[in-house]
């Protein structure tokens, strides 16, 4: 480390002598987890950058259109390539699909009818998802139109129970959800070889079962997608992984063209489908987003496993541990008590480019049960593939970090953390 930056992080960023000396032990124990993520990069880079000179992508594919969007060539050739590198037949990629449980709650809407029953089999989906079905009250909840809900808990392990599925699909079951991220719980994060086997699973019973899986915070943690190892549809959210943090917002799902057809139906009306809708000159920055989303991904990983450690090494439990292998970007860090969970947020906060002097505070989020905090100081407002840090307000306070463009700034937010809940003492 140069000098001149050994004297700016004690200096500016006010690193004390034991955080410092923290900092450069964990960056000697992690070395060699950075290695397998180069190469997922690598990998993943040249996937992406095959699947735009394939598609011939042009500057004339960033171009306006205005009133309906009929022939948006930027917006077909951003759904080619999408599906090109996704392994997918077709895909819808939109600014007006607003997150990923947008894009998810489109998937369900478009496949599924009155009388039809969704599994989960990751247990309870993540807490937004869960108004959309209606397993919490909320007005429109697909639950309304009588569909039914069951889901299959994990095993003891944190194993997907594999048997337990084969149980409980029925005459009725339509469409199984596989969440991916581990959200707002203290499990792991299903990698492809869980999802696959949970996919064979539930195909074994009855191959004309749909699945779906939601994506969010996995895209390119592998060299494989959910849809290329027999999901038949996948979701997520533009301003996580996939948008590189640049893209400005919307959402993305992949996967067979007949359902891809299904649910461009609620996305736009029945007849209309996909044909048309403005994508308000985002082109470029989706694009080129995609384009730095390996890069930017395999930073956020590594920044994660640099917050896992440092916790580690303070006595605290993390989920994943810092040398586990990784299915997405999020570090889930166990605190002792809210302040605990409020200091570390504000300490993330604290390191950020963008809103650095605000200091967060629990608040009623809509879609969330528990108060929840959230340390955002983004360029783009809820951008998860940027550094951010969140945690409802509940024991057993747990706190999820996640994000950073740079290793270098993900690194900076896990020691202001510490910083501050050292001063909150």
């Amino acid at each position: 480390m140069l000098n001149e930056t050994k004297e700016l992080l004690k200096g500016f960023y006010e690193l004390d002598d034991e955080t410092f000396k923290l900092s450069e032990e964990v960056m000697e124990d992690i070395g060699d987890q950075f290695e397998e993520i180069k190469k997922v990069r690598e990998y993943n880079q040249y996937k992406v950058l095959k699947a735009m000179q394939e598609a011939r992508l042009s500057d004339n594919h960033f171009n306006w259109t205005t009133g309906y969007g009929y022939n948006d060539l930027g917006r077909e050739k951003i759904e080619e390539i999408y599906a090109n590198v996704f392994g997918a037949e077709d895909a819808l990629v939109r600014p007006i699909i607003v997150n990923g449980t947008h894009a998810l709650s489109l998937c369900i809407q478009g496949i599924v009818r009155p009388g039809d029953e969704i599994l989960s089999v990751t247990g309870l989906p993540y807490d937004t998802l869960q108004g959309v079905i209606g397993i919490r009250e909320e007005k429109g909840s697909l639950k309304e139109f009588g569909v039914t809900y069951d889901q299959v808990d994990f095993l003891e392990d944190g194993n997907v129970d594999l048997e337990g599925i084969k149980k409980k699909i029925n005459e009725k079951t339509k469409l199984v959800m596989i969440q991916r991220s581990k959200g707002y719980a203290w499990r792991k994060s299903l990698t492809i070889n869980d999802i696959k086997e949970a996919i064979d699973t539930v195909k074994s019973v009855n191959p004309n079962i749909i699945v779906m899986v939601d994506n969010c915070y996995g895209e390119f943690l592998d060299t494989k997608e959910p849809t290329e190892v027999g999901a038949d549809v996948m979701a997520g959210s533009l301003i996580k992984n996939p948008g590189g943090g640049l893209a400005l917002t919307g959402g993305y799902i992949a996967g067979k063209k007949e359902l891809i057809e299904l649910i461009s139906y609620r996305l736009t009306s029945p007849g209309i489908g996909k044909e048309c809708g403005l994508t308000f000159g985002t082109t470029r920055t989706v694009l080129q987003g995609f384009f730095m989303a390996p890069y930017v991904v395999s930073q956020a990983v590594m920044g994660a496993i640099f917050c896992a450690r440092a916790f580690e090494k303070l006595g605290y439990d993390v989920l994943p541990k810092y040398n586990d292998i990784r299915s997405d970007i999020i570090q889930v860090v166990r605190l002792n008590n809210a302040d605990e969970v409020i200091h570390f947020c504000q300490g993330v906060q604290a390191a950020a480019p963008v809103d650095s002097y605000v200091k967060p505070e629990p608040w009623a989020m809509p879609g969330y049960e528990s108060e929840v905090i959230m340390a955002a100081g983004a360029f783009v407002q809820g951008s998860s593939i940027e550094l951010s840090a969140d945690a409802p307000i509940r024991a057993p306070y747990n706190v999820y970090f996640q994000g950073g463009v740079t290793f270098d700034h993900s690194k900076m937010g896990t020691l202001k953390a510490i910083q501050h809940m050292k001063k909150g003492k």
